[in-house]
């Protein structure tokens, strides 16, 4: 009787769903993702994309290849990733309970941030960004940020920080996505550009990228701002826009997202066909997703950049992932 409790109880443990979503010790919500297969990178032809963005220079069009060859993958294990884009807010959690001073500060040479007296008929500055400026940080890209904003500035370095110290501190374990597992969850089960479509005007419906709310601040990029407005010209607060067929909000736009990844350009024309990671080594990681500043072309599910690990600026964020297997 009691051995036949017992198996009945171990059963029940074995079989009890994982819960769909979750919320940690600092207010990060975070969504199941389940095991699954897709299509990853590109199988577009030069004439589809410049039927697409005929205000595109073909070199831009041409410089796509390390999105390619298409090929399957296979995620064989589910996983947590947040919901939303790490916020202002959660990351001052982070830096006030943990005593960590950001890259940004702790190198004295500060960030990049957007400079409002910058003027867009001068031709000097080719931009409204400066920096590294002591004067910028994630405290202060140049524009008001909310505690519900995505937070900016902030390095591959202490993203991997933030993971290392929600991880012990919670007992379970927090990393950044790999490309695979950023794109699958991107997509979300979408075969499109975008997670809605192919359109880029559709973009403005589901992401903050950059569109005509922008294009008063940047007149020389008008020609590849999107003509629809999404109402902001800066960041958004994060969950402004509806999300994906996951569940999850800004996977596109707002802010560029790091990966665990190191770049490869050839990385898809020898991937592993189940959860395929990135270079051993490299020189630069890869970021995914756009933000509030990214044009259409480069805001496709698809679309690869990459940054040194202690890079930081007005458009980099994070999202991160949690591990499965320790979060009964």
């Amino acid at each position: 009787m009691l051995l036949g409790m017992a198996l009945t109880s171990l059963h029940a443990e074995e079989t009890t769903p994982l819960p769909a979503t979750i919320e940690n010790s600092i207010g990060m919500q975070m969504v199941l993702i389940p095991a699954g297969e897709f299509l990853m990178g590109t199988d577009e032809s030069l004439a589809s994309l410049k039927g697409a963005y005929p205000d595109y220079e073909e070199r831009r069009l041409l410089d796509l290849d390390d999105e390619r060859p298409r090929h399957k993958v296979l995620i064989t294990h589910p996983f947590y990733v947040g919901k939303y884009l790490v916020t202002v807010g959660q990351f001052a959690k982070f830096v006030a309970e943990s005593g960590y001073t950001p890259e940004s500060i702790r190198d004295q040479t500060g960030g990049y941030g957007y400079n409002p007296d910058y003027d867009p008929q001068e031709t000097e500055r080719k931009d409204a960004f400066e920096g590294r400026n002591p004067r910028y940080s994630w405290k202060n890209p140049g524009f008001p940020q909310a505690d519900n904003h995505p937070v900016l500035n902030v390095t591959w370095n202490d993203a991997q920080a933030l993971a290392a110290w929600l991880s012990k501190k919670e007992q379970v374990h927090y990393r950044l996505p790999t490309e695979a597992e950023w794109e699958y969850s991107c997509r979300a089960g979408s075969t499109t550009r975008y997670p809605n479509g192919d359109d880029p005007e559709g973009l403005s419906r589901i992401a903050n990228t950059f569109d005509a709310n922008a294009t008063p601040y940047w007149p020389r990029f008008a020609s590849h701002a999107l003509k629809n407005h999404d109402g902001f010209a800066f960041t958004s607060p994060v969950g402004s826009f509806p999300p994906n067929g996951f569940g999850l909000y800004d996977m596109v736009g707002n802010a560029w997202e790091w990966t665990a990844d190191w770049y490869g350009e050839d990385t898809y024309a020898h991937s592993p066909l189940a959860d395929p990671h990135g270079p051993a080594d490299g020189e630069v990681k890869v970021r995914r997703g756009g933000s509030w500043h990214t044009w259409s072309l480069y805001a496709r599910c698809a679309f690869r950049n990459w940054n040194t690990t202690s890079t930081r600026y007005t458009l980099v964020g994070m999202r991160l992932v949690r591990d499965v297997e320790h979060a009964h």
